[in-house]
């Protein structure tokens, strides 16, 4: 499973990736606007600097809902540097791009995904990645991890070469859950990543070797 950051913060994406598994970052605008980025120069420069961090894919989303202002957004930011993903909603005119983007050799990152049908349309019309939101299906009272079920078993039955990538998610047990049933990659925010390498017993075990070793010292 990779692990991709959701975030626009710089310092968050170094700390991941010092951890030595961060294979990505998503963004949207809500993200840029909540570290205070806006204007098309400073949000494309602000792209650089998360490729500049991580060696992996970037996903950077248009702001245009229609195919034509898709396709236009989507170009100047591919030309951003190799590791950018064009991220593009799942509408009508979204599938239309995805496909011009494929047959254009630009990756893509179908995003706002809430059904199996969404997803397989964005994967017939070649879509890298397809992003279905768990958490937001989950806040509405519906099961997000039984999506992720769907798409994997139908991406399975077809052999499509898109990736399922679970977004919204919201915590450790969303990680694990969307690992045990095959999602390829994962994006959720430090807190979710970083609360992995938590147990109690790992820090009770700790403190007693420290005690032990500590106390063997003082009687040497």
């Amino acid at each position: 499973m990779k692990f991709f950051i959701d975030t626009a913060n710089l310092d968050q994406i170094r700390q991941a990736q010092d951890l030595g598994i961060l294979d990505g970052v998503t963004t949207n605008p809500s993200l840029m606007a909540k570290e205070g980025i806006s204007g098309e120069a400073a949000v494309q420069a602000h792209y650089r600097a998360i490729c500049d961090i991580v060696d992996g894919d970037v996903s950077a989303e248009v702001i245009a809902t229609d195919f034509d202002g898709m396709i236009a957004e989507g170009q100047i930011l591919a030309d951003l540097h190799d590791n950018i993903v064009v991220k593009v909603p799942c509408t009508a005119d979204g599938i239309k791009a995805v496909r011009w983007f494929t047959d254009h050799g630009i990756r893509t990152n179908c995003t706002l995904i809430f059904s199996a049908g969404q997803a397989l349309l964005a994967a017939k019309a070649g879509a890298t990645y397809v992003s279905p939101f768990i958490g937001r299906l989950d806040d509405i009272s519906a099961d997000g991890l039984n999506l992720i079920e769907q798409i994997r078993t139908i991406f399975d039955n077809y052999e499509f070469g898109t990736e399922i990538l679970a977004a919204s998610v919201r915590h450790t047990m969303h990680i694990l859950e969307c690992a045990e049933l095959g999602a390829d990659v994962m994006t959720g925010p430090l807190s979710a990543i970083m609360g992995l390498l938590k147990h109690p017993l790992t820090d009770a075990g700790l403190a007693q070797f420290l005690a032990d070793h500590a106390k063997a010292a003082a009687e040497a």
